[in-house]
């Protein structure tokens, strides 16, 4: 925590969206598709790191926010979570955004839009985007969830580079 103190509420959601991006290199450097998703509680302290884990199942509901989501409502109580962050590589999908406002996780900030996504992925099978914001599916809802996003998308799409050609 002491090395992001100094920072403005901006610099400290990019520092914690390149610790995503981090998760999602190693999703990927595990043979996984390169999204990861951390959970940071409101003094700064990261609660939960999960990569994506569509391998080795070929589960398709392995995103990690959704996975995340599942530990957090889980491991820590309501009140921990309202206050909480879930830093995502990637905007979340509406099963996400979804696992996300059940669990009760009250901030999100990401870095590549759901719509850039689409862009890069095409209609690869192992990826086929839903084009439904994730703004639209918490405002749906009876509780409320901020979001913060798209940041730090051209570093995010990066990640991506080769990936969805394959």
């Amino acid at each position: 925590m002491s090395d992001i103190a100094h920072l403005d509420p901006s610099e400290r959601d990019d520092h914690f969206l390149r610790r995503s991006f981090e998760v999602a290199r190693r999703a990927m450097s595990h043979g996984n598709h390169p999204f990861g998703a951390i959970l940071v509680d409101r003094s700064g302290n990261v609660l939960i790191e999960v990569e994506n884990g569509y391998m080795p199942d070929h589960d398709g509901t392995a995103h990690a926010e959704r996975l995340l989501a599942t530990q957090a409502c889980t491991t820590l109580s309501l009140e921990i979570l309202g206050a909480a962050t879930l830093y995502s590589s990637a905007e979340p999908c509406a099963m996400c955004a979804g696992a996300m406002y059940w669990a009760g996780i009250g901030r999100l900030v990401y870095a590549l839009s759901e719509h850039r996504l689409r862009d890069i992925t095409g209609n690869h099978p192992e990826n086929p985007t839903l084009n439904l914001p994730c703004r639209e599916v918490f405002a749906s809802g009876q509780r409320s969830t901020e979001v913060v996003g798209p940041r730090l998308e051209d570093e995010a799409a990066a990640l991506h580079d080769g990936v969805w050609t394959k």
